[in-house]
C-alpha cells in the first residue's frame, strides 16, 4: 500500500484532470510550480518527495467537494515561501490566493517561536475560512505522518497544539454554510487521529 499512497504523480494526474473538467486555471499553474519548487526535498526522515504533501492536501480537499480555485491553488503552494524561498508577488496565482498562502507562512525568524507569536498567527487564519480549510488539511496530513517524521516529544508538542488553535478554525469554517460538511469531517479526522496517537503514546 505504501507505494500507492504516496504516489505523487498519480495525484498530480488527478489533480490535473479535475482542474480542467471544472476549469481551475490557477489551480494548473500551480501545480507545476509547486512541482519545481520542492523538486529534490523530501519529507521529515523519509525519502517520501515532498510534493506528495501539498498534492495530498489538494486530493483531500477534492475529495470532500471542494472546487475553489484559489483555495486549491493555495493548498498546492501554501510551503513554497516558508520552505523554498520564493516570493509571494512571483505565484503565478491571483490576489485571493496569494493571500492565503500569506496567511500560512510562518518564516522562522527567531530561534524560539512564543505563545504570543502562535496566537497571532492563529488569530489571522481564523479571520479567513479558506485560510482555516488550508491550515486544518495540513494538519490532517501532518498528523497522518508525524509516527515517523518526529520525535515523542515533539509529537506531543502537535497534539496539544491542535487541541487549542485548531477548534477556533474549525469554528470559522462551520460558520460558512457551504464548508459546513467540510469542517465536519476534518473534525471528525483530527480527533479520531490525536485519540489513537493518545492513547498509543
Amino acid at each position: 500500500t505504501k507505494e500507492a499512497i504516496y504516489d505523487w504523480e498519480h495525484m498530480r494526474e488527478y489533480v490535473e484532470r479535475v482542474a480542467k473538467k471544472c476549469n481551475l486555471n490557477d489551480t494548473l499553474k500551480s501545480i507545476e510550480y509547486a512541482v519545481e519548487s520542492h523538486y529534490g526535498q523530501t519529507r521529515k526522515n523519509s525519502e517520501v518527495p515532498y510534493i506528495y504533501h501539498p498534492l495530498n492536501m489538494a486530493c483531500h480537499a477534492l475529495a470532500m467537494g471542494i472546487r475553489d480555485d484559489a483555495l486549491i491553488s493555495a493548498i498546492l503552494l501554501h510551503d513554497v515561501i516558508e520552505d523554498c524561498g520564493k516570493v509571494e508577488c512571483e505565484l503565478p496565482v491571483g490576489d485571493e490566493s496569494k493571500g492565503i498562502v500569506r496567511l500560512m507562512t510562518r518564516m522562522k525568524s527567531k530561534e524560539n517561536t512564543t505563545e504570543s507569536d502562535m496566537e497571532m498567527y492563529y488569530n489571522a487564519i481564523c479571520d479567513n475560512v479558506k485560510a482555516s480549510i488550508t491550515k486544518c488539511i495540513d494538519r490532517c496530513n501532518n498528523l497522518t505522518t508525524m509516527s515517523w517524521g518526529l520525535s515523542k516529544e515533539r509529537m506531543f508538542q502537535m497534539i496539544k497544539e491542535t487541541e487549542r488553535y485548531y477548534p477556533k478554525l474549525l469554528e470559522t469554517i462551520k460558520k460558512t454554510s457551504e464548508y459546513n460538511d467540510v469542517a465536519w469531517l476534518l473534525k471528525y479526522q483530527m480527533e479520531s487521529m490525536l485519540d489513537i496517537y493518545k492513547r498509543l503514546l
